[in-house]
C-alpha cells in the first residue's frame, strides 16, 4: 500500500511540471485548427461581389487576408478553402448582385436577406448545382423568377419574401424542379394567377408561404403533409378544404382575406397538431356546427369578418390546466344570444374578441375566471347589465374595450385592481355616477374613453396619476365644475375631448407646454408622425416567442372643448402649441380678441364659432398652409376680411358676426347684408360667389378608431409571431 502510494505522488508531479506545455500546445493546435486559407479564386470573385455594393456600415472592412474566418458573412469548407456559405442577413448593403456570386461553384447556402439589393434576380444562380439554401427575401428584387432556377436539384429552401416587383406567373417548374424541396416562401410579392399542380403533388413540400400576392383560382387539396400553409391576402374563391393529407401534420393555417365561400366543415378539427387557424375576412356563413371542436394544442383561432351567425360555440376547443386557446377572435360576425359560460373556461386565454356581433344578455361573472387575459372587446353589441366585478381577477389585462353597448350601472372603485390596464374604452354606454378616486391606481392608462355615458361630477384628481395617458375623451357627459389647473399637463397627451358637457369658468393656461405632441413640429410645418399604442403580449408557444398587438389611435393631435359653459378668454399660450392640428372651442361664451396664429405651423382644423370673441380676424390665418376647416362665425369679431385667394378657401367660416365685412366694401348699412347670420359672403367682382357651408366636423374628429389591431389582416390587424427562424407574419 505505501508503495502504491508514492508511485501516484510521484505520477502527480510529473504531470505538473508537464502540465503547461500540454495546455500551450493545445490552445496552438487549436488556432491553428479554426483558421482556413480561403481559396485565391474564390477570394477573387468575394471581392468582386463587394466592389458592386455600397456597405455603409463597413460589415466588409474585415475583408483581408486570406483566413476565412474573419471575412463577415462568409464560411468555407475546412479542407478546401471553398466558400460554401454567404450569409448577408441585416447587412444594410445595397446595389447589384454581381455575376461573379455565380461563379462560388460549392456554395451551399447563400442568404442576403434584409438588404436593399436590387435588380433581377440573376438567370446564373441557376449554376450554383450544390446551393440548397436561396435566400433573398426582403429586398428590392424585380421581374421574374428565371427559369434556370429549376436546375438547382438539391435546393431545400426557397425564400423571396418581400420583394414587391418580384412576380409575374407563378413558374410551372416550381413544384417538381427539386426532389428535397422543403420550404418555399414567396409571400408579399406580385405572382398572379394560378398555383401550379405540381406544388400541389410536391411530396417534399412541408413549409407553403405565398401570403400577399395577386393569387386567384380555386383553394384546393394538397397531396402531401405540409406542417406550414399560408395563402392569406390573395384572391382564392371556393369552399375551405379538410386538408386530409395533412391531418397528422399541419401546425399552421393562414387562408385569411380571400374569398372563401360556405360553412366551416368539421373535418377541419380533425388537424390534430393545429396551433394557429386564421379564416378572417372571408364570406364564410352558416352556423357553426356544435361537432367542430379542435384540439388542444390549437393555440390562435380568428373566424373575424366573416358573415358567420347564429350562437357562439358554447365549446370551440378542449382545454387542458396546461394548454388550450391563446387568443380566439369571433369578432365581426352575426353571432347572436348570450356570451356562453363554457367560453369562461378557458383558462389558457389572453386575447378574446367577440365585438361587432349582435350578442345579448350580460358579461358572465366568470370572466375572473381567465386569469391570463390580457385584451378583451366585446365593443358594438347589445350587451346588457353592469361591468362585473369579478373581471378584476383577470389582473393582467392590459386593454379592456366594451363601448357601444347598452351597459349600465357606476365605474366600480375596485378595477383600480387592474393596474397594468394600458386601454380602458367604455363609451356608447348608459354608465353613470362620479369617476371613482380609486382609478388612480390605474397608472399604466395610456387610452381613455369614457365618452357618451351618463358620467357626472367634477374631474377628480384621479386623473393625475395616469402619467402615460395618450388619449382621454370624457365627451358627451353630465361633468361640471371648473376645468383643473392640472388638465393640460400630460407629457404624452394627444388628444383631449372634453366636449358636451357642462364645465365652466376658464381655460387654465398653466402646463400647456408640457405635451410633446402639442409642441412637436418640425421648421417646415410638417408634424413628425404619432406612432400607434402597441401591446407587447408574451406567449409560451414553441418555436414562438412573442404576440404583438397594435390599438390604434387617430393620427390628429387636438383639444376639443367645445359645448360647455367655458368663458373668459383663450390662453394666448393655447395659440402657440406648433403640433396642434385640431382645436374646438366652439359653443361656449368665451370672449377676447385672437391673438397671432403664426406659430401654429400644424393647424389643420380651428373652431371658435358660436362665441363672444371680438377684435379683427388674425390676417396670417392665410399663411397657415395646413388649415383646411376653418369656422369662426356667429361671434362678434369686426373689420375687414381679405377678399383674396386664400379666404375663398373657408365660404361660410365668418357668418354671424355683423361688423364683419369684405376688404374694401365698407360697412355701410347696404354692405351689412353680407353678414346676415346664416347668410354667406356675396362678392360683386368676376370671381363668382362665396358659396354657403355647413360647419360639422366636431363629432367627426373626436371620434376615434377604437380597433384592435390583431390576427392577421391587412386592413386593420395586425397580430405577428416572432419567430426564432423568421417573421410569420399573416394578414
Amino acid at each position: 500500500m505505501q508503495v502504491k502510494w508514492v508511485s501516484a505522488c510521484f505520477l502527480s508531479k510529473t504531470l505538473k511540471r508537464n502540465l503547461l506545455p500540454l495546455l500551450l500546445l493545445s490552445m496552438l493546435c487549436s488556432w491553428q485548427c479554426l483558421s482556413v486559407d480561403l481559396n485565391p479564386q474564390d477570394k477573387a470573385s468575394l471581392l468582386l461581389i463587394r466592389s458592386w455594393i455600397d456597405d455603409p456600415n463597413h460589415a466588409f472592412s474585415s475583408w483581408f487576408g486570406s483566413d476565412c474566418t474573419n471575412w463577415t458573412g462568409i464560411a468555407c469548407h475546412n479542407h478546401t478553402g471553398r466558400v460554401i456559405s454567404i450569409d448577408f442577413t441585416t447587412m444594410n448593403l445595397s446595389g447589384r448582385v454581381h455575376p461573379s456570386m455565380c461563379k462560388l461553384a460549392h456554395l451551399e447556402s447563400l442568404i442576403l436577406s434584409k438588404n436593399s439589393l436590387f435588380g433581377q434576380v440573376p438567370a446564373c444562380f441557376g449554376w450554383l448545382k450544390n446551393l440548397r439554401t436561396l435566400d433573398l427575401s426582403h429586398n428590392k428584387f424585380h421581374g421574374v423568377l428565371p427559369d434556370s432556377l429549376m436546375r438547382l436539384g438539391q435546393l431545400r429552401e426557397l425564400i423571396l419574401r418581400g420583394n414587391q416587383d418580384l412576380g409575374g406567373a407563378v413558374p410551372s417548374w416550381l413544384g417538381n424542379f427539386s426532389t428535397g424541396l422543403e420550404k418555399l416562401d414567396l409571400g408579399f410579392n406580385s405572382f398572379h394567377g394560378e398555383m401550379p399542380g405540381s406544388l400541389f403533388q410536391s411530396r417534399s413540400l412541408k413549409y407553403l408561404d405565398f401570403e400577399s400576392n395577386h393569387l386567384s383560382g380555386t383553394i384546393g387539396e394538397f397531396s402531401q403533409p405540409l406542417v406550414f400553409l399560408n395563402l392569406g391576402s390573395n384572391l382564392f374563391s371556393g369552399t375551405l378544404p379538410c386538408y386530409s393529407a395533412a391531418a397528422r401534420s399541419l401546425k399552421v393555417l393562414n387562408l385569411a382575406n380571400n374569398s372563401i365561400v360556405g360553412g366551416i366543415p368539421t373535418c377541419i378539427a380533425s388537424l390534430a397538431e393545429l396551433t394557429h387557424l386564421n379564416l378572417s375576412l372571408n364570406h364564410l356563413n352558416y352556423a357553426i356546427s356544435p361537432r367542430l371542436i379542435f384540439s388542444e394544442k390549437l393555440l390562435v383561432l380568428d373566424l373575424s369578418f366573416n358573415d358567420l351567425f347564429g350562437p357562439l360555440p358554447a365549446k370551440i376547443a378542449a382545454t387542458t390546466e396546461k394548454s388550450g386557446l391563446v387568443l380566439l377572435d369571433l369578432s365581426h360576425n352575426r353571432f347572436t344570444g348570450s356570451i356562453p359560460l363554457k367560453m369562461t373556461e378557458l383558462k389558457s386565454l389572453q386575447a378574446l374578441f367577440l365585438s361587432h356581433n349582435l350578442l345579448t344578455g350580460e358579461i358572465p361573472a366568470r370572466v375572473g375566471n381567465l386569469t391570463y387575459l390580457q385584451v378583451i372587446d366585446l365593443s358594438h353589441n347589445a350587451l346588457s347589465g353592469s361591468i362585473p366585478l369579478t373581471i378584476v381577477g383577470c389582473f393582467q389585462l392590459l386593454a379592456l374595450v366594451l363601448n357601444n353597448n347598452n351597459l349600465s350601472g357606476e365605474i366600480q372603485p375596485e378595477l383600480d385592481a387592474l393596474d397594468s390596464l394600458k386601454i380602458l374604452d367604455i363609451s356608447n354606454n348608459r354608465i353613470s355616477g362620479e369617476i371613482p378616486l380609486t382609478l388612480a391606481g390605474c397608472k399604466s392608462l395610456e387610452v381613455v374613453d369614457f365618452g357618451s355615458n351618463n358620467l357626472s361630477g367634477n374631474i377628480n384628481d384621479a386623473i393625475t396619476k395616469w402619467l402615460n395617458l395618450k388619449y382621454i375623451s370624457l365627451a358627451r357627459n353630465k361633468f361640471t365644475g371648473n376645468l383643473p389647473s392640472w388638465l393640460f399637463s400630460f407629457q404624452a397627451i394627444q388628444m383631449m375631448d372634453l366636449s358636451g358637457n357642462k364645465f365652466s369658468g376658464f381655460i387654465p393656461d398653466g402646463n400647456l407646454n408640457v405635451s410633446v405632441d402639442f409642441n412637436n413640429a418640425s421648421y417646415n410645418g410638417t408634424r413628425l408622425p404619432l406612432e400607434s399604442l402597441e401591446i407587447q403580449i408574451s406567449v409560451v408557444v414553441v418555436g414562438i416567442n412573442e404576440l404583438t398587438f397594435s390599438y390604434q389611435l387617430p393620427s390628429t393631435v387636438g383639444i376639443d372643448l367645445s359645448d360647455n359653459l367655458l368663458r373668459g378668454e383663450i390662453p394666448d399660450t393655447m395659440f402657440g402649441l406648433r403640433g396642434l392640428e385640431y382645436l374646438n372651442l366652439s359653443y361656449n361664451s368665451l370672449d377676447g380678441e385672437i391673438p397671432n396664429l403664426e406659430k401654429m405651423w400644424s393647424l389643420r382644423a380651428l373652431d371658435l364659432s358660436h362665441n363672444a370673441l371680438s377684435g379683427e380676424i388674425p390676417q396670417n390665418i392665410s399663411n397657415l398652409q395646413d388649415l383646411a376647416v376653418l369656422n369662426l362665425s356667429f361671434n362678434s369679431f369686426s373689420g375687414s376680411v381679405p377678399k383674396n385667394e386664400s379666404y375663398k378657401r373657408f365660404p361660410g367660416a365668418f357668418a354671424g358676426n355683423p361688423h364683419l365685412c369684405l376688404e374694401g366694401e365698407g360697412c355701410d348699412d347696404d354692405a351689412k347684408q353680407l353678414a346676415i347670420p346664416g347668410r354667406p359672403f356675396r362678392e360683386t367682382d368676376d370671381e363668382g360667389p362665396i358659396l354657403a357651408w355647413v360647419f360639422c366636423l366636431s363629432a367627426v374628429v373626436s371620434c376615434y378608431s377604437s380597433l384592435m389591431v390583431l390576427f392577421c389582416s391587412s386592413k386593420t390587424r395586425r397580430y405577428i409571431f416572432h419567430t426564432k427562424g423568421s417573421c410569420c407574419v399573416c394578414k
